[in-house]
């Protein structure tokens, strides 16, 4: 099989003299004789240019990023320097935005079932708005209105509508279809009747409506469809914003192909200017924005061959750094750092360290003839729902995550320590 398809690496990625890969200006293999594996590298200009991307398609204060898909504060931080707001749908994940200076201001609070203290410290906080979920919600935002008496704690919201638009993605992260938890159902009449009570609720101020379809959607028409029915709905309110949500996919193997973010942006705009929305429109991109900035580089200790079977490469990581294959049987490439050019002609199943037959990284895996025990392997494409999904299964320490621009590389997340399993612990 061809080398690993360079439309996966970061941007910035090229091959020193030896052929062996360089992102962000560092050798990947020196990174990982300084940081240790498994290792979460990302490409700083990448994540930088595609939050320009999106803020300049859709417009400053436009561009939502959607922090699940990869946080920490130097992330955040990163975002909102190159003037995105920052989606968050935990008090956890409004603490990390606050912490790396984020102004509240520029935080859209998310979440289908967010508590009590969620809701006061978001409002308590001030932030830019709330996307309002269910009617026991706007319950809870008027017991706290009444707690906090009002005034300036009176916070801008926004509905979060269901479609029932189908989108082509895993049914676990299909969002916008009638049978969903999220959002209040547009055909059985709950968008309207919860429009109207937080129009009548003096405990905020309805500024818009909200949908999202769902998460790494590769066919445009989706989000189209998703314009069209949000677009009639929303008319005759007449309010000043609408949402449209993020799920635009990105490429994770050879041979498929996804919309740039400016493409994405051309079709949403169009449709909705067809459609005659006078509303300012938003998008919440996260996968969009960091996915293919990242690689995940483990080292190979084991190297299990049965014959008439199959050949079984084990890393010293698997679903703790990167569940997606086991909760969706994502695909995924790998390739070795020391030879990036190399043919990958033998087949193997990469697979993870843990206690579970399931522990696979890629089911079959292309990789050079000549891969040995002690050999870096990568997979690229990892910098969406790695990190921010991990776990500490079978009591594995977290990957670090380094950021890599102009030959400087930093450290932005150290790797876990033993001592960080039992810091919780109460003997």
């Amino acid at each position: 099989m061809s080398p690993i398809w360079r439309g996966l690496l970061p941007d910035t990625a090229t091959t020193d003299a030896s052929g062996g890969l360089i992102v962000g200006g560092c050798s990947i293999v020196d990174l990982a004789a300084r940081y240790g594996t498994p290792l979460f590298v990302y490409d700083e200009a990448h994540l930088r240019s595609r939050c320009r991307q999106a803020v300049e398609s859709f417009g400053i204060g436009r561009a939502i990023y959607a922090t699940k898909a990869f946080l920490c504060t130097a992330m955040a931080r990163l975002a909102y320097e190159e003037g995105m707001l920052l989606d968050v749908a935990s008090g956890g994940e409004m603490f990390v935005a606050l912490r790396a200076g984020v102004p509240a201001s520029a935080l859209a609070v998310h979440g289908n079932n967010k508590s009590v203290d969620e809701l006061r410290m978001a409002i308590t906080a001030g932030v830019h708005h709330i996307v309002v979920d269910s009617f026991d919600e706007i319950d809870r935002l008027e017991a706290l209105h009444a707690e906090l008496r009002g005034g300036a704690n009176v916070p801008k919201v926004i509905a979060r509508i269901t479609p029932g638009v189908h989108a082509h993605t895993h049914e676990f992260i299909a969002t916008g279809q009638d049978d969903s938890k999220f959002g209040f159902n547009l055909g059985n009449g709950d968008a309207q009747r919860a429009v109207d009570r937080l129009r009548r609720c003096a405990a905020v101020e309805l500024v818009g409506v909200h949908c999202h379809i769902g998460s790494n959607v590769f066919e445009a028409s989706s989000f189209a469809k998703a314009a069209e029915v949000m677009a009639a709905f929303a008319g005759p309110l007449d309010l000043p914003e609408l949402i449209l949500g993020g799920g635009l996919g990105v490429a994770y193997v050879d041979g498929e192909e996804a919309p740039t973010i400016t493409q994405w942006a051309n079709v949403l705009l169009d449709a909705c200017a067809a459609l005659g929305v006078t509303s300012a429109v938003s998008v919440e991109p996260g996968r969009a924005i960091t996915a293919a900035a990242a690689l995940t580089v483990y080292t190979v200790g084991t190297i299990k061959d049965i014959p008439g079977v199959r050949t079984y490469v084990a890393v010293d990581g698997g679903m703790s750094d990167n569940p997606r294959p086991v909760l969706y049987g994502s695909g995924y490439e790998a390739f070795l750092p020391r030879a990036v050019e190399a043919r990958r002609d033998r087949q193997v199943r990469l697979v993870g360290k843990h206690c579970e037959s399931g522990d696979i990284l890629i089911r079959d895996a292309a990789v050079p003839e000549d891969i040995g025990v002690g050999d870096l392997i990568a997979t690229p494409v990892t910098g969406a729902y790695g990190h921010s999904m991990g776990s500490n299964y079978n009591k594995l320490p977290r990957p670090a995550v380094v950021f890599v621009n102009d030959g400087a590389d930093r450290l932005v997340v150290r790797r876990e320590t033993y001592e960080d399993l039992v810091r919780c612990d109460v003997d």
